[in-house]
């Protein structure tokens, strides 16, 4: 029997359904090898030599398949169709000849499918060929560049700019892109204008609204209006006058569908619908293809095989009619330049099974699938068809001139099934139904109203249009868009409120440094260059190792410059290009930059350890005035000094109020020797109520907050503490032992007074609701089997169920079960024995080893 290997155990199942007992069908669990995180790893000197390693938890996967080869003497490998899959076909195959278990008589070939099918399964087996070897060049090149990028860039990152966790060959161009807008939103200043609206009405008394577009004979603009008292003497303009419809143009039109979906636009689509991640679309969509319910999800192509554009035609037309059937099959051209990531579009592999008929538990994965089937769908139905009418409403002098639009849809076509969201949502006139309107008629004036608006920032990016921007410049791929989007978060660069991402200050800090001393490395052309090279590298049109060298020859130049900077020449230069935003000129003319506390010191943008940056004296420490990272505001004008307020005292501490470098917080007592760090509590923005003075923050306020965090009780379901606490982003509540412990789960507060009043009844709705919202992951997890206590070191042991099979779980040690065993039938003594192996390799558990010895 050959041994067939695909990535996952979900993967493999589907598969081995379709195969039968001909075939033995084992999973690698994603890549075996891997760059060790070292330095060494990549040696430009040996010609980009690369020191590859099996990593520990592949080890065994690695083991089991070429144990079956040792019975069974044919390897066909059948990872994804893409240059991820293609190298962990070759990277196994590598693995598998380094320990000998491939023979020179064994035959080894690789198959691909677009789904994961019978019959595309079935038709690969057919089909088989050898590892594209261009294209695991092309994976050679990326590691290898993000490996140099990572291992070289980063170091100087922490020794020159305290605090920077790391840099990326894509992900700081990405984080630039985040940064520039934030700083685009930052140096806009709103412009007031006007608009003018008149509620009209027919003869027969039938309303409808119209908007000034003519004012004293001339086609107003934008901005004509400038001011409200231009707008009154628009209006006046207007109730001054006789009004009578001057013309009504009524245009047929069609709206057609958009394509059916790849990578980039699923994702934009499912955060635009959802609010989901680019990583979880990726997850759940990965959860769908390896159920064999969806076609492969990294694609940069949007056409369809012919069999799937008849099969949608004929489910359009069994479910909707033949009027929804357009005339000729649509055909969509693909726009990717590198056909190895152009596979089909991602669509449905049953064109009839709509979400409700899925075989799935998680919400997730109904919900994009339903996204999923109903563009593929809509991309094969008839247009919509539309009537655009456009009435304007004149004086009789032609002074005056107002527009009514409206639109009516006649046929719904595609429209019935699905409409593509949109990014940020304006409102348009051209929805709203007109009543009947005659040319020459009367227009009756029942109201007239000015508004004043305000231009608006550029918006800051979401993760739908941050993968929207990364496609448009060439940035990235589809394999890689959901890690780099993800990356900069886990870095903590960017957080994201409202789903819109924020660059952090450390984040602003490190896009700052590079921009100015490897500005070639985060430029958005020489990026996407690079993408085209490499693509050209998985076409077979270019040497990777080419490609290597000559990136490799100038990025080692300027590392060996940056190497010779000081901290002091970094922090001056970052200080001099974010002086605009940081030191904005005084209105009246003074150094923006002299110390507002001492009246002597320079001011200057100073960083901390934890990677924050915050406003401080040249004169530190005689005066130790500070305020937060950014331009100047309000915080200055507290009647905070930089030591601090006493609002009084209570059981006989003095109680604080200070400004922090990250913003104003109380305290309870003084640091000592002794009491390094007294109770303290953020004071939260608005609080106690909107547009609060920080001058006006009392004892009575500041004890309230030093209340925090606040144990509500035990979660009735597990005895396990729930908290209300502020956090960064708000008040919020915690299941955990305490408020420090990383884990548990968080629920967010409706308003900051919940976090002094809300009970457990609330609370145990409010965490019961976040685990249901992300499919029930972060529940307490009921044991199959409770073992007692570590009879040495104390604390339960358990048997869990896992997502992967049966585990030990002791603290914080989770131990496989071996293949086989049943759950009942672990004991105390096998646990422990399982318990000690896992804490070995993790380099756990030596101290309690010792001591129990």
């Amino acid at each position: 029997m050959p041994v067939v290997v695909v990535e996952s155990p979900a993967k493999a199942k589907t598969i081995n359904k379709y195969l039968g007992s001909d075939y033995t069908v084992l999973a690698s669990y994603g890549h075996v090898r891997d760059l060790p995180p070292k330095d060494g790893s990549v040696d430009p000197d040996s010609d980009f030599e690369m020191l590859w390693e099996v990593d520990s938890g592949s080890k065994k996967h690695v083991k089991a398949i070429a144990d079956a080869l040792k019975d069974d003497n044919a390897l066909i490998l059948a990872t994804d169709p893409d240059r991820e899959g293609e190298a962990i076909s070759w990277h196994l195959e590598e693995a598998l000849r380094k320990r000998k278990a491939i023979k020179k008589d064994t035959p080894v070939s690789r198959v691909v499918f677009n789904a994961i099918t019978e019959s595309a399964v079935t038709e690969a087996m057919q089909n088989p060929r050898q590892v594209d070897q261009p294209l695991v060049d092309a994976y050679l090149a990326r590691r290898a560049l993000d490996y140099l990028v990572g291992f070289k860039l980063s170091p100087v990152l922490w020794r020159r700019l305290p605090g920077a966790k790391s840099a990326g060959r894509v992900q700081s161009v990405c984080l630039r892109l985040i940064v520039e807008r934030e700083m685009e939103v930052e140096k806009f200043k709103a412009q007031e204008y006007w608009s003018v609206k008149a509620l009209l009405a027919t003869p027969r008394g039938q309303e409808y609204e119209a908007r000034l577009t003519v004012l004293g004979g001339k086609k107003l603009d934008k901005f004509d209006i400038e001011n409200e008292t231009a707008a009154e003497l628009a209006v006046q303009a207007i109730n001054s006058r006789d009004l009578s419809v001057k013309s009504v143009e009524a245009k047929p039109g069609t709206r057609n569908p958009s394509p059916p979906f790849m990578t980039s636009t699923l994702q934009q689509e499912a955060s635009r619908k959802f609010g989901m991640g680019a990583r979880q679309t990726m997850s759940t969509a990965q959860r769908l293809y390896e159920a064999g319910y969806i076609t492969y999800m990294r694609t940069d192509g949007i056409d369809m095989a012919p069999e799937a554009v008849h099969a949608a035609r004929d489910a359009i037309r069994d479910r909707y009619g033949a009027d929804y059937v357009p005339g000729e099959p649509r055909m969509y051209k693909n726009k990717a330049k590198n056909a190895q990531e152009a596979h089909e579009c991602i669509r449905p592999t049953d064109m009839t099974l709509a979400a409700e008929d899925l075989k799935v538990t998680e919400p997730e994965q109904r919900k994009l699938y339903d996204l999923i089937w109903k563009r593929t769908l809509a991309s094969q139905m008839a247009a919509a068809r539309l009537e655009r009418t456009t009435v304007d409403v004149s004086s009789a002098d032609s002074q005056v001139v107002l527009r009514a639009t409206g639109q009516v849809i006649l046929f719904d076509g595609f429209m019935r099934v699905y409409e593509e969201g949109k990014d940020d949502q304006v409102i348009d006139d051209d929805d709203k139904r007109l009543p009947q309107i005659a040319q020459g008629e009367a227009a009756d004036k029942r109201s007239v109203t000015p508004e004043q608006h305000f231009t608006q920032p550029p918006p800051r990016y979401t993760e739908a249009t941050l993968v929207k921007k990364m496609e448009e410049l060439g940035i990235g791929r589809p394999s890689t868009y959901a890690s780099i989007v993800t990356t900069i978060q886990d870095r903590e660069y960017v957080r994201k409120e409202k789903n819109r991402l924020i660059p952090e200050d450390k984040g602003r800090l490190v896009t700052v440094f590079l921009i100015n001393f490897f500005r070639q490395y985060v430029g958005y052309e020489f990026t996407a260059n690079l993408e085209e090279e490499l693509d050209d590298v998985s076409a077979g049109n270019r040497n990777y190792k080419n490609v290597l060298g000559r990136f490799w020859q100038d990025f080692s130049v300027a590392i060996a410059e940056a190497l010779d900077l000081s901290i002091t020449e970094v922090l001056e230069k970052i200080n001099e290009v974010l002086e605009p935003h940081l030191f904005p000129p005084n209105e009246d003319g003074t150094d923006p930059r002299l110390c507002p506390n001492c009246g002597a010191g320079r001011l200057s943008m100073r960083t901390a350890r934890s990677g924050g940056a915050f406003i401080g004296c040249s004169n530190y420490p005689e005066c130790r005035y500070t305020r937060p990272f950014g331009p100047p505001g309000g915080d200055e004008d507290t009647g905070i000094p930089p030591e601090g307020k006493m609002l009084g005292v209570d059981a006989g501490d003095n109680i604080w109020i200070h400004k922090g470098r990250f913003g104003p917080y109380v305290q309870r007592g003084e640091a000592t020797e002794d009491n390094k760090k007294p109770p303290r509590q953020s004071v939260p923005k608005d609080w106690p109520e909107p547009g609060f003075p920080l001058e006006e923050i009392n004892l009575d306020h500041a004890l309230k907050l030093l209340t925090l965090p606040r144990l509500i009780g035990q979660h009735p379901e597990d005895g396990v503490n729930v908290w209300a606490n502020i956090g960064r982003y708000g008040p919020y509540i915690k299941h955990a032992e305490s408020t420090s412990e990383r884990g548990g789960t968080n629920a967010n507060l409706d308003s900051m007074d919940e976090v002094f009043t809300v009970g457990m009844n609330r609370a145990v709705e409010l965490l019961a609701q976040k685990i249901a919202s992300r499919g029930g992951r972060g529940a307490t997890a009921k044991p199959l089997k409770e073992l007692g206590d570590h009879p040495q070191s104390g604390g339960p042991v358990s048997v869990m169920e896992g997502r992967y099979g049966p585990y030990v779980k002791w603290e914080k040690v989770n131990a496989t079960l071996p293949k086989g065993t049943e759950p009942e039938s672990v004991t105390m003594e096998m646990a422990i024995e399982l318990i000690a192996e896992r804490a070995a390799k993790k380099g756990k558990g030596r101290k309690r080893a010792r001591k129990n010895a």
